[in-house]
């Protein structure tokens, strides 16, 4: 099993001028369904969202009788209900989550939903997908627009023949219609950047090789050292030098996918297999072509790490975020959706310490005492 309570300390993360009403998040897969999780529950501090094969929010509780235990209904809804549905007409229920949704926001647990308006959220499905199914990703689209995203902010993709993945410009990455890992995928450019332009209109792109610097930093003190949470000992951050320097900046938060974590290794049956280690760990945070247009542009990119576990209390062999519950002590009233979530928690304080500086004084002395 994974130590990762025993891992040696890393730096903090480090307290920048970054404007936390203009930040903006994107997901491959399990990264998108929390992309999903994560826009609606802060939607305040959110401009906007990038979601790469990844269904609607709560969409693992389309079909409450889907097992006949109940502890089973919310994964099995999630490998087959909202991963490869029989037909369009048995995955998710965009009427219906948005319910959920609405609910929810009664309840005070996720931020206004009306916040969504104006937001520009991007949404792609390869043609050639086999993994999370093209109907599933539509019903994104139009739960999105059910709750007030217009039709112009939203840029729906699904023509492009490719597999499970995250596209690249890279030669080395996997021909464009693969759907194997590492699941990042060779195109004609860079799909990161499509995503930031769509999100923030046209961004200046890179005259040279960047010139700040990918930081690791400890993000146990963001989930409090909590096995449940199934995040690594360490995050990774990449910082324009001009923003280490204390220049103003946003930020965007990127959610790999499973089997994308820095430190994924295969678990069977409880333990791990390293016949098989996944050489690609880093891959994710350094190839993707997030870190070269935030750098001409003053943009942080956080990268959060999900880890595998598989033990009694945490079933998450493959290293995938939580989007069906599993990190909930609660089966029969899990949280993993809402403000209170330990994932969505930790990547909330995440963001607050990099906005730590660009706070009014009594605002960034709160936040000091908080994660004193």
């Amino acid at each position: 099993m994974l130590d990762t309570m025993a891992a040696p300390p890393a730096d903090s993360l480090p307290s920048l001028n970054a404007d936390l009403s203009q930040c903006s998040v994107s997901g491959l897969s399990s990264g998108a369904f929390m992309t999903v999780q994560l826009h609606l529950a802060h939607s305040s501090l959110f401009v906007g969202a990038g979601v790469i094969a990844g269904g609607p929010y709560r969409s693992a509780e389309s079909f409450r009788a889907a097992a006949p235990i109940a502890d089973d209904a919310y994964l099995l809804n999630a490998l087959y209900v909202c991963m490869n549905p029989l037909t369009p007409y048995t995955g998710p229920d965009a009427e219906r989550l948005v319910g959920l949704a609405r609910e929810t926001e009664k309840r005070g647990l996720i931020d206004p939903l009306s916040n969504l308006a104006g937001q520009k959220v991007y949404i792609f499905t390869g043609s050639e997908d086999k993994v999370v199914d093209s109907c599933v990703v539509r019903t994104t689209r139009a739960f999105y627009e059910a709750l007030g995203v217009a039709n112009q902010d939203i840029e729906f993709v699904d023509t492009v023949p490719a597999g499970h993945s995250i596209l690249t410009s890279n030669l080395e990455d996997n021909p464009i219609g693969e759907n194997r890992p590492p699941y990042i995928n060779r195109w004609t450019h860079m799909q990161s950047w499509d995503i930031l332009d769509h999100i923030y209109g046209r961004l200046e792109r890179p005259k040279h090789a960047p010139t700040g610097r990918i930081v690791r930093f400890d993000q146990r003190e963001f989930f409090n050292h909590e096995n449940r949470a199934s995040m690594s000992a360490y995050g990774y951050a990449y910082v324009p030098k001009a923003v280490e320097e204390g220049a103003p900046c946003r930020v965007h938060v990127v959610l790999h996918g499973c089997m994308q974590g820095y430190n994924f290794v295969p678990m069977e049956n409880g333990k791990i297999n390293r016949t098989g280690d996944a050489p690609y760990g880093n891959r994710y945070y350094t190839t993707t072509g997030y870190n070269e247009l935030a750098d001409a542009n003053n943009i942080v990119v956080l990268y959060p790490q999900a880890e595998s576990r598989n033990e009694a209390a945490v079933q998450n062999p493959n290293g995938c975020w939580d989007w069906w519950g599993y990190t909930c002590p609660q089966v029969d009233s899990p949280d993993y959706y809402s403000q209170q979530a330990i994932q969505i928690k930790a990547i909330h304080g995440m963001l607050q310490r990099l906005g730590g500086k660009h706070a009014p004084k009594a605002r960034r002395d709160k936040l000091a005492a908080a994660t004193a």
